[in-house]
C-alpha cells in the first residue's frame, strides 16, 4: 500500500514538473503582447506626418529661437550627415570625408577655396531642401485621405487630435454640428498656434485650403519667403522684451526661463550666453549697430542665401585653416573633424596621402 502511495506522489511530481516546463515554455515562446507599444509608436509616427518639426535641416536658427548647433555639419555633409555617427569606425569616416574633399575640391589643386565652399554649401542645403519636399509628398497624403489635392483647416484638426488621442469618428461628428471640443488647455494652444500658421501658409486668396505645395510651406517655412517672414515674427515676438519688433544684445542672450541649479548647469548657461553673444555680434548684426531688426533676422535666418553660404564657407575655413593661407587642405579637415561632421577621428594624419 506503502509503495503505491509512493508511486501516485512520485507519478503526481512527475505530472507537475513536466506541466511547469511546458508552462514555462508558453512563456517563453509566446510573443510579448507590443500591441500597445506599437499603438504608442503609431501614434507618434503620426503625429511626426502632420507636426511642422522643431528642427529645420540647413537654417542657421531653431523654431524656438536657439542657435542650431548642427548647422556646420548639416550644410557641409547634406544627406550623409546621418553616415557619421559616433561609434562609426574612424577609418570609415576619415575614407568618407577624403571622398567630400575632393567632390569640393573642383579644381583638383588640392585645397578648398571659400568659393568652392560656398557651392559646396548651395549644393547641400538644397540636398535638405529636396528631402523635405520627398517627405512632404508622404505627409500630405496622411491628411489627404480622399486624395483631392487640398486639405482643409477641419480635416487637418481632425488628424492632429486623433494623433493626441482623440476619437476620430467623434471629433469629426462634432465639428459637422458645431459642438464644442473638449480639449485640454495645452492642446488649445498648439492647436491655436498651428491655426496662425496654417493661414499663414494659405497663400491669397484664402481659402483655408491648403494645396500640397502650401503645406510644404506650412511644415517646412524655409522653403517659401512669406513662412521665412512669419517665423522670424515668431521669434523676434518671443525674444523682444520691450515691444519695439527688434532685438537688442541683452535680449537675444537672455537666458530662457529657468533656474540654475549646479555649476554644470551654469556652465551650459555660459556658454549658451558666449555662443548667441557671439553670433549676434559677428554674424546676425549686418550693420554692426547691436540691433538686429526683422529684415536682418530673416537675412539669417534664409537658408538659400548665397551671400550667407559664403560668409559660413570663410568662417568654415577659418577654423581649420592653420597655415592661414585662407584655404583648407585636406590635412586640416581630418584634423578638425568633429567641427565638419561631428564625428572626431582619431589617427586623422595616418597614411593620408597613401589612401588619397
Amino acid at each position: 500500500m506503502m509503495s503505491r502511495q509512493v508511486f501516485l506522489c512520485s507519478l503526481g511530481s512527475l505530472y507537475l514538473s513536466i506541466l511547469f516546463v511546458f508552462l514555462l515554455m508558453d512563456v517563453y515562446a509566446r510573443p510579448a503582447n507590443n500591441s500597445a507599444l506599437k499603438e504608442k509608436a503609431a501614434e507618434a509616427k503620426d503625429e511626426n506626418e502632420i507636426l511642422p518639426p522643431d528642427h529645420l535641416n540647413g537654417v542657421k536658427m531653431e523654431m524656438d529661437g536657439h542657435l542650431n548647433k548642427e548647422f556646420h555639419q548639416e550644410v557641409f555633409l547634406g544627406k550623409e550627415i546621418e553616415e557619421f555617427e559616433e561609434d562609426s569606425e574612424p577609418r570609415k569616416n576619415r575614407k568618407k570625408l577624403m571622398v567630400i574633399f575632393s567632390k569640393v575640391d573642383i579644381n583638383n589643386d588640392k585645397k578648398i577655396s571659400a568659393k568652392e565652399m560656398q557651392r559646396w554649401i548651395m549644393e547641400k542645403t538644397d540636398e535638405h531642401f529636396q528631402e523635405a519636399v520627398k517627405e512632404n509628398k508622404m505627409h500630405f497624403r496622411a491628411v489627404d485621405p480622399d486624395g483631392d489635392g487640398h486639405v482643409s483647416w477641419d480635416e487637418y484638426k481632425v488628424k492632429f487630435l486623433a494623433s493626441k488621442g482623440f476619437n476620430e469618428k467623434e471629433i469629426v461628428e462634432k465639428i459637422r454640428n458645431n459642438e464644442e471640443l473638449k480639449i485640454d488647455e495645452e492642446t488649445q494652444e498648439v492647436l491655436d498656434n498651428l491655426k496662425d500658421r496654417w493661414y499663414q501658409a494659405d497663400n491669397p486668396p484664402p481659402d483655408l485650403l491648403l494645396n500640397e505645395e502650401e503645406f510644404l510651406s506650412f511644415l517646412h517655412p524655409e522653403h517659401s519667403r512669406g513662412m521665412l517672414k512669419f517665423m522670424v515674427k515668431e521669434i523676434i515676438r518671443d525674444l523682444d522684451q520691450d515691444g519695439d519688433k527688434k532685438l537688442t544684445l541683452s535680449e537675444f542672450i537672455s537666458l530662457p526661463v529657468g533656474t540654475v541649479e549646479n555649476q554644470q548647469a551654469q556652465d551650459i548657461d555660459d556658454d549658451w550666453v558666449r555662443d548667441r553673444k557671439k553670433e549676434f555680434e559677428e554674424v546676425i548684426d549686418a550693420n554692426r549697430d547691436g540691433i538686429v531688426t526683422m529684415e536682418e533676422l530673416e537675412e539669417y535666418m534664409d537658408p538659400m542665401n548665397e551671400y550667407n553660404a559664403l560668409n559660413e564657407a570663410k568662417q568654415m575655413i577659418a577654423v581649420a585653416d592653420e597655415n592661414q593661407n585662407h584655404h583648407l587642405e585636406l590635412e586640416e579637415i581630418l584634423k578638425y573633424s568633429e567641427y565638419f561632421t561631428g564625428s572626431k577621428l582619431m589617427d586623422y594624419a595616418r597614411n593620408v596621402h597613401e589612401e588619397f
